[in-house]
């Protein structure tokens, strides 16, 4: 059996509770992800749309909501048909800002998994990308 999860982690010149206002916020995530409807509350499902497009891109339930240390969601998309994943934040001091580690896990392992794992991790490493440029404006 494999583990078809993506874990990474990223160091951000922001304080947490700046990072975690980038996770949560839909005016902040629509900044380098996907804009929910709401700001995203531990219990509550949600749904994550195209800032472009407006179309219904993610969704799920936020499992916990832990401020300014630790953010879990389930997190379904189309390609994935009826399969259900889990994405784990978790936010670190360190000198000067914060690492964020992203975990996103219970990815399907079928035979077409890889393409979808590749895409998926494809897609992470952009948005982190775009994060880190977002969140550079405080500390």
């Amino acid at each position: 059996m494999t583990d078809n999860s993506i874990r990474k982690s990223i160091y951000l010149k922001a304080g947490k509770e700046e990072v975690w206002a980038f996770l949560t916020d839909p005016e902040k995530l629509a900044a380098w992800f996907h804009k929910p409807e709401k700001t995203l509350v531990e219990g509550e499902d949600y749904a994550m749309f195209g800032v472009e497009s407006g179309k219904r891109l993610i969704w799920g339930k936020v499992i916990a909501a832990k401020p300014c240390d630790y953010l879990e969601y389930t997190f379904t998309i189309a390609p994935m048909g009826e399969a259900v994943s889990t994405v784990k934040w978790t936010l670190e001091d360190v000198t000067g800002g914060t690492r964020l580690l992203l975990e996103h896990i219970g990815l399907p392992e079928d035979g077409a998994a890889l393409d979808l794992v590749l895409s998926l991790d494809k897609g992470w490493d952009g948005h982190l990308m775009k994060l880190r440029d977002s969140s550079q404006v405080a500390i």
